[in-house]
């Protein structure tokens, strides 16, 4: 399969540096204290984030090698680069909270991860690859769009940075997409399914529409559940067309439902994906 050329800033991935290296990831004074239960639930949604993008970055970079072709190789190196950037930006965050974050990174069990649970396991393809790109990223934007006003300084100052920054992955999604689209009929399949497997859980990831505690009242987002559902649904409804689907927002089953966490699953990252992503195999040389 052969690529459309990628926007000039994947071409050059492989020779900028790390997005965040050498920034200042210091945190900053909230501009009014919350309500402890308020404090809490942005202590969560910054940490359902962080392990989200950080799971993200890793999924992306075990395609380096194994991508259809070298410049989606590439790409999968500048988002992996980009989502481990936005990770270590949010995970500094949580000393406000009083969390220890070099802990946070390298020392937590699999059930202590707050990451969607799609990102659990590794891609079993390229098109379940490009399916989490296209809808677990896009839900990971729309949830950061919802805090690009926020009353809570800290995350606001960063939130148009980390969008920036995000525009490129929502192009790759859509320029995969729209190949296995136009591809034979058994690559277009392969696509809208695997599209339509993760949906579901996507949609879920967003939390019900009446939290245990709600966000939008103390500004900290602009909404929640249901309304960021169906902004999902606007943004990657062309990416279902193009395959014959329809991205319907059906009412999610919140069954064992974890609001905290946005899983269902007690469990977290498979054990292969836990060394790696806490570093077990080079702890004896983290320098952080």
């Amino acid at each position: 399969m052969r690529s459309r050329r990628l926007p000039r800033r994947s071409a050059r991935s492989g020779a900028r540096p790390p997005p965040h290296r050498g920034r200042d990831v210091s945190t900053v004074d909230m501009e009014t204290p919350l309500p402890e239960a308020v404090r809490t639930g942005v202590r969560d949604l910054v940490l359902v984030l962080a392990d989200s993008k950080r799971l993200l970055g890793m999924r992306y970079a075990e395609w380096m090698l194994g991508a259809p072709e070298l410049e989606a190789s590439i790409a999968c190196s500048s988002m992996a680069q980009d989502e481990w950037g936005h990770a270590r930006l949010l995970y500094a965050l949580l000393r406000d909270f009083g969390e220890d974050v070099s802990h946070i990174e390298h020392g937590r069990e699999a059930h202590e991860y707050y990451n969607i649970e799609l990102l659990d396991r590794a891609a079993g393809s390229w098109p379940d690859l490009v399916a989490l790109n296209a809808l677990v990223d896009t839900a990971l934007t729309i949830q950061l769009e919802a805090l690009r006003e926020s009353a809570y300084a800290p995350v606001r100052q960063r939130v148009g940075k980390l969008l920036e920054e995000e525009r490129f992955h929502g192009a790759h999604a859509a320029a995969w997409v729209s190949r296995f689209a136009r591809s034979s009929a058994r690559a277009r399949d392969a696509m809208a399914g695997a599209l339509q497997r993760i949906l579901p859980d996507v949609l879920r990831w967003f939390g019900p529409d009446s939290p245990s505690v709600s966000l939008v009242p103390a500004g900290i987002v602009d909404a929640e559940g249901s309304a960021l559902r169906v902004r999902l649904a606007e943004r990657v409804a062309p990416l279902f067309e193009a395959v014959g689907l329809t991205a319907a927002v059906t009412e999610p089953d919140f069954t064992g439902f974890d609001e905290a966490r946005r899983r269902t699953s007690r469990s977290g990252p498979d054990p292969d994906t836990l060394a790696r992503i806490r570093g077990d195999k080079n702890r004896v040389f983290l320098m952080d």
